[in-house]
């Protein structure tokens, strides 16, 4: 029912920045809590942030809290993920996902998008 395709990842140096995008499909966007999380090789995927269907509620992870923010246009069934500031350790494959309910939990997301990789260089 909601198909999620994100885009913008790419190859960047320490300290600079990023901005990720996720289209979703259908109009039933605005029904659903959006997350963005992330997998490292070898790692387990991580919650990286959040936001509530109207956007008034968010939640981020503490290794990214004042350096990424999530926003969100209903009317362009999309959301954004900017990353500034960023680190080597910020690279991996980040997943834009859905949800019923806003949530940090993996297991309340239904949809997922196909991944887009962000590599952070030294």
């Amino acid at each position: 029912q909601v198909q999620l395709v994100e885009s913008g990842g790419g190859l960047v140096q320490a300290g600079g920045s990023l901005r990720l995008s996720c289209a979703a499909s259908g109009r039933t966007f605005r029904s659903y809590a959006m997350g963005w999380f992330r997998q490292a090789p070898g790692k387990e995927r991580e919650f990286v942030v959040c936001i509530s269907w109207s956007g008034g509620s968010t939640y981020y992870a503490d290794s990214v809290k004042g350096r990424f923010t999530i926003s969100r246009v209903n009317a362009k069934n999309t959301v954004y993920l900017q990353m500034n500031s960023l680190k080597p350790e910020d690279t991996a494959v980040y997943y834009c996902a859905a949800a019923p309910v806003v949530t940090t939990d993996y297991g309340g997301y239904n949809y997922w998008g196909q991944g887009t990789q962000v590599t952070v260089s030294s």
